[in-house]
């Protein structure tokens, strides 16, 4: 059967000397694998700009009863986005969120709200100036958590007061066990609910700042939702940012 699907490119891998597989996160029927042709020529270089890491495409896929990879043909770019190609802090931000979604995503059921959210957010990485987004990945995660109902509520924030990565809440004292979050780290994870994609650039981190409060969100998210502590992008935006 033919239908026509809305996706966000989350992973292509080599199959054969014919095809790829490509895994993606549709707006109709959320995770799916899809099967594209593989080679060298004008066309297949054309395609593999398309389906590039967080790239968006409507294509016809041919839906197969009983089979877990499906044939696409006519992809159509969704939104250009052009300086997502060229730039390299913006690829490897795109690297970076298309295998944590790979993760987080891969027993999601569709969701049109979560798709958009994507798609927008994409589009506002494409837009916006490098010397902006240093914060992205970060915003981009905390935003998302809010979406998937796992972000704790953190109005009721003082100074001093610690995150229970356990429990997901600010607590007056330490808890018992080791996964907590204190002094200024805390007061950070507390104002991050704050940050979009047009604020993000005015808090201001150092770049082992950064990378403590990343590692703290991915860690939160291997709490309470699916691993994220092993991803192999993550080294990469530590050195850049």
């Amino acid at each position: 059967m033919k239908e026509v699907l809305h996706l966000i490119s989350l992973r292509t891998v080599n199959y054969s000397d014919r095809h790829n597989i490509l895994s993606a996160f549709t707006l109709e029927r959320g995770p799916m694998s899809f099967l594209t042709p593989a080679g060298n020529g004008r066309e297949a270089s054309r395609r593999r700009a398309l389906l590039m890491p967080m790239g968006m495409v409507e294509c016809v896929a041919d839906i197969r009863p009983g089979r877990d990879i499906h044939p696409i043909s006519a992809p159509r770019m969704l939104a250009p986005l052009q300086s997502l190609r060229c730039s390299p802090l913006k690829s490897s931000l795109a690297m970076f969120l298309a295998e944590s979604l790979g993760s987080l995503l891969r027993e999601a059921q569709p969701d049109a709200v979560l798709w958009h959210f994507i798609e927008q957010s994409v589009i506002a990485l494409d837009s916006l100036p490098d010397n902006r987004i240093a914060n992205f990945h970060i915003t981009f995660l905390t935003r998302l958590a809010n979406i998937l109902g796992i972000w704790p509520d953190s109005t009721g924030f003082r100074m001093g007061m610690v995150f229970d990565l356990i429990d997901a809440r600010f607590r007056h004292s330490a808890p018992t066990h080791p996964e907590f979050i204190a002094g200024s780290r805390a007061a950070m994870v507390a104002l991050l609910p704050r940050l979009t994609y047009n604020n993000m650039y005015r808090l201001r981190l150092t770049r082992i700042q950064r990378a403590e409060l990343l590692d703290a969100v991915l860690h939160y998210y291997t709490l309470h939702y699916a691993p994220l502590d092993s991803l192999k992008s993550t080294d990469v935006l530590r050195a850049l940012f």
